[in-house]
This record gives C-alpha cells, structure tokens and sequence, in this order.
C-alpha cells in the first residue's frame, strides 16, 4: 500500500472550556491529520522533533500507538516539548497561547523511505520557518524527484504576522513545489488581505499550481483544478463540540481519498475529473465533521475503523481492475 508521509511540529494541546481544563492531547497540525490516517489503516511515517521529557515521550508513544511509524522524531536531551493552550469560546472554536521552550530551532534526520505516488503531507510555520528552511527544503525537493504526490496546508496563523515579509520566498517555494495546496480564509487574509477565493488563486496560487482548495471554517469548500475545473462544496451543519483539527483531518481525508481512489501524480498532472474531486473532497469533510464532534485532535477510533475496511474494500476493487 502506498505511503503518506508527515514533516511538522509536535506540541501537548491542553484545552480549555470556561477557563477551566478539558484535556491534553499530543497535537501539532500535521501531527492530527497523520494520526487519523494511522487509526485509519493508512501506513504512515511523522518526521519531527520532540524533548526528553514526559511530554516528548507521550508524543512518541501516543504516535506509536496510532500505527505510526516515529522512527523519524528526534529528541533533543536539552530541551522541553512544546505545549499550546487552546481556550475554547461559546462557538468552540479556539484562541492558542504557545509555550516553546527549545533552545534554537532545528531539524536532523536521515530521509524515510519514499516511493512513486507515495504523498507528503507539510504545511503551518514550521514549512517555512526559516531556520530549519534548508532540511525542510531538502526533503521536498528529494520526496518530489521520487515520484510522491506533495500536498501542502498553508496554515499561516495570525500571530505570525509580522513575518511574512521573512517567509513569503519559502510560502512561493512551497506553492511550486507542491501538487496541491489548500488553505482557509484566515490563512490569506493574514498572507495577503485577501478573503475571495477566487482572486487568492488567480493572483497567488495558480501560477505556481492549478490545483487550490479554499476552505473557510462553516461556509462552502471552494476548489480550482486542472482543466479549468471550478466547484463549490457546501459543509453540513455539525454540531461541534471543539474545531480544533477540524482542517487538520481535512487534510487528513482528503489524502484518504487520494489513496481510496487510486489518484496517482500522473492523473493529478493530467487533471483529476470532477467526479474524482467529489469523491475525494467528500472524504476529506466526513473525516473533519468526526473530528469536531469530540475533544479529540483526531478522528474517533470507530469512524477510523469504518473507513479502514473502506481502504482495504477499495484497494482490493483497483487491484481486480488492473
């Protein structure tokens, strides 16, 4: 089965509701989408960097025990792991105050297996952090010239504001280097004062990439695709017990549905049909309403076991048809 490969932050989310603890759960926005597709039967490998504490060994254990393959997570005996608290408002949604404790940002490990159409999930601050730019970079460029699908999550939150004159040559590598790119309304006002999805992707992502996905939070899902492909996909009404990870299992789904359906590099070069995009975006907004329907960061285990008999019923289809 092919692989998907996740590069990004870990951190110990620990969640507020009424200024009072709800919980602590291992986090990081890659982190929360290559989780639900281990619980989901996908095989999966997360590339990150952790403390030697209790914290750092949660992390790896809490990986470990969701399928993933952490090998690739370097603990650094001089520093604590990241914690973010996030406070949920009367909507659920979430404000973060992050707590970052590393004495200097950096990133060394050996480069993980990576196969033809394999998919490499990267994307937030930490796939443009210009201090560990050059190993990030380096990464994408071989998991490219290996045949993998990259899919790239913009997720440039607002606190990073004042950055993003030091970090919009890495955003463009990013976009170029990238098969596919998806990112919310918030993500481009912060970027670019930009909240029209269609004038973000004439004037920032479709030189770069045909195929963008716009997200923003409970209103319809915009998509622009090879081909001149242009559709809009309305998001049920759920009723939300937290939004964190919410984009995260977007994602999550979506690389789900790459796999399910058999969509290679090759077709997404061709041009994916739009009847292969619903398909795949309708993966990708069940695994986000799971995921806001708990206190979790990922998708529940009963839902991840439904769509792993999906996975198998599907792959067994394609390999009868070839």
């Amino acid at each position: 089965m092919r692989k998907v490969i996740g590069i990004g932050e870990t951190v110990l989310d620990i969640i507020f509701k009424n200024d009072q603890p709800m919980s602590a759960v291992p986090g990081g926005s890659v982190f929360n989408g290559i989780i639900s597709l281990g619980r989901s039967g996908v095989p999966a490998t997360f590339i990150s960097e952790t403390g030697n504490d209790r914290v750092g060994q949660r992390i790896v254990s809490f990986l470990k025990d969701n399928g993933v393959n952490a090998d690739k997570i370097n603990i650094y005996p001089d520093s604590k792991s990241p914690i973010s608290l996030a406070f949920l408002n009367e909507q659920n949604d979430a404000e973060y105050i992050f707590y970052k404790d590393h004495p200097r940002d950096r990133l060394d490990f050996d480069y993980p297996d990576v196969q033809a159409n394999d998919i490499v999930m990267f994307g937030s601050f930490y796939a443009v952090n210009p201090v560990i730019r050059p190993q990030v970079q380096g990464f994408l460029d071989y998991a490219r010239n290996r045949g993998a699908i990259l899919y790239y999550d913009v997720n440039f939150r607002s606190s990073h504001k004042n950055d993003v004159m030091r970090i919009t040559p890495n955003l463009l590598e990013n976009f170029e280097l990238a098969d596919i790119v998806r990112g919310s309304r918030e993500d481009f006002e912060a970027l670019f004062r930009k909240s029209d999805a269609q004038a973000v992707y004439r004037s920032q992502i479709a030189f770069y990439t045909k195929n963008f996905i716009y997200t923003q939070g409970a209103a319809e899902v915009e998509l622009r695709g090879e081909g001149s492909i242009a559709r809009q996909y309305a998001v049920k009404p759920t009723e939300t017990v937290s939004t964190i990870g919410a984009g995260d299992n977007f994602n999550a789904g979506f690389v789900y549905g790459l796999i399910k359906h058999g969509i290679t590099r090759e077709m997404i070069e061709q041009g994916i049909t739009e009847q292969q995009w619903d398909a795949i975006i309708a993966e990708a907004q069940q695994f986000s309403a799971n995921v806001c329907q708990s206190i979790s960061n990922s998708v529940d285990q009963s839902f991840a076991d439904e769509k792993k008999r999906e996975l198998e019923a599907s792959l067994k289809e394609l390999e009868a048809k070839q």
